[in-house]
């Protein structure tokens, strides 16, 4: 009975340990200023491990997310599969004047059929709903071989299909040294969650200068399975939504100009994001099964010409066209609609200029990598045998 007691004992000291010290940072996060200040949350917390366990694991969230946004804010990002060395290649961008500049609504697509979810998620955390996107039928949606895009503007559907059947409007080098493509990112910070708990931190911001951790890492995926295939493709890193996220675009426009004026052999441009889906039901995970293994679910953005400022728009349609069906083909399922619709998103820049949304806010970053494996790996069969 003693050698009871005096494990019991040893439990409650360990335990009192291991949340005190998670008091001690939680006390430090709230501005406690002393010792006995923490002793006093220590001592709250005490009384519920449960809220002791949710308050360390809220502290630490909190932490990494607080390290990860004040970072040096101009130290460069070194870019990731880059040819040649990306310091020669990265050009000085002026910073635009700041402008309100709303983020996109996303789309809606086709009806997204709910898949199971885990059970609730601890209390003060929100829940994320896996769904699938299924390809559209209808008016508003115009077959492109394997896919569909969602016709949003007041061009009639014979128009679309016209120029989405159209060939491409460009001739990849395969095996040429010099580059064809430019991966870059408008919103590099935007991210994932790290881990597929079923539920999320609201206190989470959704963005991470680490590119390990963010679209630069998923961007990298692509480049190497384009590079793998012989088609010489660059990436730039610059965070252009941080440390200031208005006026990102017109930053991404100067850097894309400066990589065109270095290397006028490039053809395309991608624009890699990732989507935000919120509903009623909690913050949505876009999700495909590929080979056994869950994807984040694609969609490929693109503008329509209004007022004249995307001239060559039906140009870039075409492209969205043929990628969109590269993919859906190789991989049944795996993207949503095409959106064509009214948005600019630098696509004037040249023919092949397009916005892909890699998964949402809710997917986890696993599933954003390997989703910009198979992306890559279906645009470099389209631009190696045309399908």
């Amino acid at each position: 009975m003693a050698h009871s007691k005096t494990l019991r004992r040893l439990g409650t000291l360990a335990l009192a340990a291991a949340v005190g010290t998670a008091a001690m940072g939680a006390g430090r996060c709230a501005g406690v200023p002393d010792l006995a200040g923490s002793l006093a949350v220590a001592g709250s917390l005490l009384a519920s491990p449960a809220a002791a366990l949710g308050a360390a694991d809220r502290m630490f969230r909190q932490e990494a997310v607080a390290a990860a946004q004040t970072e040096v804010e101009d130290a460069e990002s070194p870019p990731v599969f880059t040819t040649p060395s990306p310091e020669e290649l990265l050009p000085e961008a002026t910073p635009a004047p700041e402008t309100t500049e709303p983020a996109a609504e996303p789309a809606e697509d086709a009806a997204a059929t709910p898949a199971p979810t885990p059970g609730p998620p601890p209390e003060g955390m929100g829940a994320i709903v896996s769904a699938h996107y299924q390809q559209g039928s209808g008016d508003a949606y115009i077959p492109c071989t394997a896919g569909t895009i969602k016709n949003c503007t007041s061009l009639s559907a014979a128009e679309v299909a016209e120029a989405a059947s159209a060939p491409l409007p460009f001739n990849i080098e395969v095996g040429s040294s010099e580059p064809q493509v430019l991966i870059m990112h408008t919103h590099a910070t935007e991210s994932y969650e790290l881990e597929d708990l079923g539920w999320f931190d609201p206190e989470y911001t959704c963005r991470r200068t680490d590119t390990s951790l963010n679209m630069v890492a998923v961007g990298a995926a692509i480049a190497e399975q384009l590079n793998a295939a012989g088609i010489v493709t660059l990436q730039d890193a610059t965070l252009h939504d941080y440390p200031s996220y208005n006026g990102s675009y017109e930053r991404s426009n100067a850097t894309v100009r400066g990589y065109l004026e270095k290397y006028p052999s490039i053809k395309v441009v991608l624009d890699v994001h990732r989507d935000a889906i919120e509903t009623d039901e909690g913050r949505v995970k876009a999700v495909a099964d590929v080979n056994g293994r869950t994807a984040a679910q694609v969609m490929i953005i693109c503008g329509a010409d209004k007022g004249g400022n995307l001239p060559n728009f039906k140009q870039n349609l075409s492209f969205a066209a043929k990628w969109e069906s590269a993919m859906e083909s190789r991989f049944p399922g795996f993207t949503r609609p095409v959106l064509f619709d009214y948005r600019y998103y630098n696509q004037d820049l040249t023919t092949g200029s397009l916005l892909i949304e890699i998964g949402s806010h809710g997917n986890t970053l696993e599933e954003a990598v390997y989703s910009g494996q198979l992306v890559g790996e279906a645009l470099a069969g389209l631009f190696t045998t045309g399908a």
